[in-house]
């Protein structure tokens, strides 16, 4: 490991990369650390002192605490995920929107600017709602210029998150809004750590236990693949036989990564800013809908399900990939090109993806039932279980292949076996 990441650093190229990911994800923290104009950060954080185990706590940790303290980025990258996810579904619908798909790099740049825009919108309504929370509360005092003022700001904020995450994904290592979301999980670590120092016997030796399996569990099935056999027939180019041998196309048995979790996440996060405006409602969502609560693990189980199988059509089309093999003289052994090929690609993709997605709906609400049946505290559990450790763990590896990529094609021997 220590030689691939020497070989790693000599790659000049390889290490702008990473050194330029490593200053945005600086600035994002240094962002999510200042607060907003006119906000007095204790007394919020004063007020998230009994949130821990609500919908905004929840909020709270995706943010990277910012949300806690109000700060420049306290709305985190949520909207843009939540933005992202309403165009997808809309394109279901809309028949501009899904020609606009089909229509390749000038087709995704104008799905992007609509999702820019959406997400401006979504920023500046939740920025509202939590200023007219806090302010009700009497953690926020305010009038309506000031409110103006960090509506403003936390709307700007977002905006400048969503840029660089876009800077990340093209000058940096990974997904760039991916990586914001694991910078700011990775913040609360700290907290859990210290909170399962402090915790009882059986926390502090179950917990060990419990997070391992979890952290095997995820690089297990992330990994996990269905290699479908690909046989290439030899074609004549001019006077040569140019073509044949045998391959294989993998088939991930997680092929959406952990975005269904994150989508699930920003889901469950918009009723409760839209409640915000009315006081019976939010109180019943903060207090009744919590995330240890049985009706939030089985919409939030639900929800993971749906996109996986949701995200999942998006990445692979199984009649776009039997087209391209038969345009490059490759059949499956025993099945006939076209369209039975793209059937039986579509089955086993069906039958992938139901483990994968039950797999990560299990993974992401066991911390949650933990908190409630467990001895375990909120602060370990959320921190260092479950939905943070699902995403950290599937983010690092998505970066972790990327960067073996780079390091392949400069002849270097890899990483990941």
């Amino acid at each position: 490991m220590f030689s691939w990441l020497a070989n790693a650093w000599r790659v000049p190229e390889l290490r702008k990369r990473v050194l330029f990911t490593a200053m945005i994800l600086a600035l994002y923290r240094l962002g999510a650390w200042m607060p907003a104009p006119g906000v007095n950060a204790s007394q919020i954080q004063s007020y998230f002192k009994n949130q821990g185990g609500t919908v905004l706590g929840l909020l709270n940790l995706f943010s990277g605490g910012a949300l806690s303290s109000f700060a420049i980025f306290a709305l985190g990258i949520m909207p843009y995920v939540t933005a992202s996810i309403i165009i997808q579904l809309l394109a279901v619908v809309i028949p501009k929107l899904e020609q606009l798909q089909k229509e390749g790099e000038a087709g995704q740049a104008k799905i992007s600017q609509y999702t820019r825009y959406s997400t401006i919108g979504l920023a500046a309504v939740q920025s509202l709602g939590y200023a007219y929370l806090f302010k009700r509360q009497g953690a926020l005092d305010a009038n309506a210029g000031r409110v103006v003022l960090i509506v403003v700001t936390l709307t700007a904020g977002t905006a400048l998150l969503m840029w660089m995450g876009e800077l990340i994904t093209k000058r940096g290592i990974g997904n760039g809004i991916s990586l914001l979301i694991f910078a700011s999980i990775l913040t609360s670590a700290p907290a859990g750590i210290q909170a399962w120092a402090n915790g009882g016997p059986l926390e502090k030796l179950f917990f060990p236990i419990f997070a391992v399996g979890i952290v095997v569990a995820v690089v297990f099935v992330q990994e996990g693949q269905r290699r479908i056999p690909i046989q290439y027939a030899k074609r004549m180019v001019g006077e040569r036989l140019m073509g044949g041998g045998a391959t294989y196309m993998p088939l991930r048995v997680n092929m959406a990564g952990v975005i269904p979790v994150i989508f699930a996440a920003a889901v469950m996060a918009f009723p409760p800013t839209i409640a915000q405006f009315f006081p019976g409602t939010s109180n019943f969502i903060n207090h009744q809908f919590r995330p240890s609560d049985w009706p939030y693990l089985a919409l939030e189980a639900i929800l993971i399900i749906t996109f996986t199988y949701f995200y999942t059509a998006v990445q692979f089309n199984p009649v776009d990939q039997a087209d391209n093999l038969r345009k490059q003289g490759g059949y499956i052994p025993g099945i006939r090109p076209g369209a039975p090929t793209a059937q039986y690609l579509d089955r086993v993709l069906s039958r992938l993806t139901l483990p994968g997605a039950l797999y990560l709906a299990i993974i992401a609400v066991l911390p949650s039932i933990f908190i409630r049946y467990g001895s375990f505290s909120q602060a370990t559990s959320r921190a260092l279980g479950g939905t943070s450790v699902l995403i950290v763990v599937g983010v690092a590896l998505d970066t972790m292949r990327q960067m073996e990529s780079q390091m392949m094609m400069r002849n270097y021997e890899g990483f990941l076996k």
